[in-house]
This record gives C-alpha cells, sequence and structure tokens, in this order.
C-alpha cells in the first residue's frame, strides 16, 4: 500500500517527529554529517546542553543558546503544514515532537505533545515569571529577572528528566492511534524513542533520510525528506 492509501483509510493519526523534520526549515539536525554535533567547538554540544553546564556555565551556555538553539525567523515547512491540515480535517490526533522550535503551532497544529519542551517558554528560577523567546535572543550575558532570579528555557537539557503529563499525553495518543508516522528522527534518544513501543495501530510508517533501528518493524519505510513526501498527500 501507499502512504496515501494508509492514510485514507486511517482516522486517529498520530505524527512522531524529530530534528530530521525540520531540516526544511533551515535548521540543522543534530547528527547527520552537517548536524550540529559534528560540529567542532571546544566544549562538545552535547556537554553545553546539559544542565550540569547549565548551572556550573550559565554564560557559556546561553553564548551557545543564543547562537544555535534560537532560529525565531524559522517558518513552518510543507511537512507542519501538512500535519495541521490533517489535524484540521479531523484525520490527525496528535503530534508528539522531540522539537523544541515551535514550527508545529506556528503551522497551526493545536494537539502538540512537546517532549523536549520549548524555546518559546522561559521562566524564572527563582519567582516563576515568563520570559519571551525574543527577550532571551535579546538579552546579553546570564539574563535576570527583576527579583535577581536567573532565567532558565523550557528546554530539557541532558540530565533532567521529562515532564511527566506530556510523557502521558504522548503516550496516551500512541496507543490510541490506528496510524502512526515517525519521521525525522534518528530514533537513538531515549526515553523518547522508546515511546513508538506503545503503538499496537494498524499502520506503522517511517519516513527519514538515514535507515533506522525501527525500519524493519515498519508497514512502510519511505527515505528522503520528510516535507516533500507529506506534501504530496491528498487530504
Amino acid at each position: 500500500m501507499t502512504l496515501q492509501e494508509m492514510i485514507n483509510e486511517s482516522n486517529r493519526i498520530v505524527f512522531f517527529g524529530g530534528a530530521g523534520v525540520s531540516t526544511e526549515s533551515g535548521i540543522p539536525d543534530f547528527r547527520s554529517e552537517d548536524g550540529l554535533y559534528r560540529q567542532k567547538y571546544d566544549v562538545p554540544p552535547e556537554v553545553m546542553l546539559s544542565a550540569d553546564y547549565f548551572f556550573s556555565h550559565t554564560e557559556n551556555f546561553y553564548r551557545f543558546y543564543r547562537e544555535k538553539m534560537l532560529p525565531l525567523e524559522a517558518q513552518p515547512n510543507a511537512a507542519h503544514k501538512k500535519l495541521a491540515e490533517l489535524e484540521e480535517k479531523g484525520k490527525l490526533l496528535a503530534v508528539v515532537t522531540q522539537n523544541i522550535d515551535g514550527l508545529h503551532q506556528k503551522a497551526g497544529s493545536k494537539n502538540v505533545f512537546e517532549l523536549h519542551g520549548s524555546v518559546y517558554r522561559n521562566h524564572c528560577r527563582r519567582c516563576g515569571k515568563f520570559f519571551s523567546a525574543e527577550q532571551i535572543a535579546k538579552s546579553t550575558g546570564v539574563p535576570r529577572c527583576e527579583c535577581g532570579g536567573i532565567v532558565k528555557p523550557d528546554v530539557v537539557l541532558y540530565g533532567e528528566p521529562l515532564d511527566g503529563d506530556t510523557i502521558d499525553g504522548a503516550i496516551r495518543a500512541i496507543s490510541h492511534a490506528d496510524m502512526l508516522i515517525v519521521a525525522g528522527t534518528s530514533l537513538t534518544v531515549y526515553p523518547a524513542a522508546g515511546f513508538v513501543q506503545c503503538f499496537e495501530g494498524k499502520y506503522l510508517v517511517l519516513i527519514n533520510r538515514d535507515p533506522t533501528p525501527l525500519d524493519s518493524r515498519c508497514d512502510l519505510v519511505l527515505h528522503g525528506k520528510v516535507g516533500e513526501i507529506l506534501s504530496q498527500i491528498q487530504v
């Protein structure tokens, strides 16, 4: 069966996506040849994006974070737009994303589970006051609240647990889906990658540039750009 035929037959689709969903919006992924983790830094990006580094080298963290993790000018691509359309038509139950860029919401998706948080939410660690991503981008040094507290992005850093409510919602959506589309992810980051095991529906589809550990289990595997593939779907 084709992807179009599977989508036509399904009414409770869930989309599980990773960094490869946003590369067509100009946001680099992490682990590919030209990804963020392959670039040369004095301190590896995985270390700079850890909770330990945030608390021990906060100014250096923010220097890297502003330069590499705040692509606020990025716009939704064909994948984000098609998923929003599928949700609007009542075919898509939810988007479960490992991305923190907010592009699904920019495209119009409503039911989005952001496993790793979002750059668009930032809070003072002392009083809880909210700060926008634009405020963080324009700040210098360590952004601080009027109360003197340090502002922290609502992104899950290495060494931090995922949000329990978000996990519950994502697993519930996947377990109720009749079709799961996994796209743009290497499926190597846990616990998020393990959520796919909760799917018990009819069609499991993988869209990714490179092979993944899930390929052999799928009903359909498509290698290519996520936006290019999803843009061909008729809703």
